[in-house]
């Protein structure tokens, strides 16, 4: 805001930024540059981006910040480019504005330019194109590992349960940048049977711990809530322990009084000493830290009501109505499960963009009852 206040002033400073261009540099630069129209500076930011892969998410980020209207004129030449970058920025674009690339969509995953038919392929599953699963399914066979997973991501999202589901679970089982997002889909895809199988195969691997505890709490089952109270007294897993019995239970854990203060030291990620060399942010930074024994009295209290077996997502079984109201009230990555149950439940629904500016998230929020 004070970037925009600033106007033709801000930019001394933005360029002195991006001398060391961060995505965060990128970002504003491209949002002010959008907002004010400017193709030279655009133009600029596009080659800086390319050059430079790490400050792409900045760009990228800010053609899904800015409103609708501040990209006309400017996607249709990204989409019409020669240059496969602009092309994929074009349908990165319209996908985050969930607004459907068309024909620059179909010749993106006909293509030869991996990135751009990738963005392509994930275009169609989060604007809900069902027509395109056979599609999907015939890049299944790829030799680009993104390309598969983009694809198997892409015919789930859809509503595909046969080869893009058996893809997906196994990109779910070995370890990759893409195992975490493949995992959690697929367990939100399959029945209760399927995942709670595919969990106790993965529980003989210690390495998988914390992919199980995640696992737990998406599957929801009542019945392991015991083993996530014990993982709750692990320092190394409390968090995550903690978050998982939210995920199914629905509760709150610092609003109910059921966490406890953060012990010194117990966070996993940089501290102070020059000598350490972890240097990795701590994944469950923000997360609450339960306290086992208040919560095995709450569940002991009002435990009876979640019947065993039964998949709980935020402290009811799985409908649109409660997934909706997730969406609306539940925490970030709540948010993100179920804008995914949204799409298993009615498959072609577009997939809500949880990322988007709060003021467009609540107009599309009250569009959807």
């Amino acid at each position: 805001d004070g970037l925009s206040v600033a106007g033709e002033h801000a930019w001394p400073m933005l360029d002195a930024a991006l001398a060391s261009p961060s995505p965060g540099a990128v970002f504003a630069a491209a949002v002010m540059a959008i907002e004010g129209k400017s193709t030279e500076r655009l133009n600029r930011l596009y080659a800086l981006a390319e050059a430079v892969p790490e400050a792409q998410r900045g760009l990228l980020a800010a053609f899904g910040w800015v409103e609708q209207e501040q990209l006309r004129g400017i996607v249709v030449g990204l989409l019409a480019s020669p240059t496969p970058f602009l092309r994929l920025l074009g349908i990165a674009a319209c996908a985050m504005h969930r607004l459907d690339p068309g024909n620059a969509r179909d010749a993106a995953l006909e293509g030869l330019a991996a990135a751009v038919r990738n963005r392509a392929l994930r275009a169609v599953g989060e604007l809900g194109r069902r027509e395109l699963i056979p599609t999907c399914l015939t890049m299944l066979k790829s030799d680009e590992e993104e390309t598969r997973f983009w694809a198997a991501w892409s015919a789930v999202v859809l509503g595909n349960r046969g080869a893009g589901l058996a893809a997906l679970r196994e990109f779910g089982d070995l370890p990759s940048c893409f195992q975490a997002r493949a995992f959690r889909l697929a367990l939100q895809a399959m029945d209760q049977a399927d995942a709670r199988a595919w969990l106790r195969r993965m529980s003989g691997n210690p390495e998988n711990l914390r992919l199980l505890i995640q696992g737990t709490g998406i599957v929801g089952d009542p019945l392991v809530v015991p083993w996530l109270i014990e993982h709750m007294s692990d320092p190394k897993t409390a968090r995550l322990a903690g978050e998982a019995f939210s995920v199914m239970t629905g509760l709150d854990l610092a609003y109910l009084d059921l966490e406890l203060k953060p012990p010194q030291n117990g966070g996993a990620g940089p501290n102070d000493d020059p000598d350490d060399p972890n240097v990795e942010m701590d994944a469950d930074d923000g997360l609450p830290w339960p306290d086992p024994e208040r919560i095995t009295r709450w569940w002991n209290s009002n435990g009876g009501r979640f019947a065993p077996g039964t998949r709980y997502f935020l402290g009811a079984p799985l409908t649109r109505e409660h997934c909706l109201r997730g969406l609306k009230e539940g925490f970030q990555r709540q948010r993100i499960l179920a804008a995914h149950y949204l799409c298993i439940l009615e498959p072609g629904t577009t997939l809500f963009e949880w990322r988007a500016p709060s003021a467009r998230q609540q107009r599309l929020l009250g569009a959807m009852g």
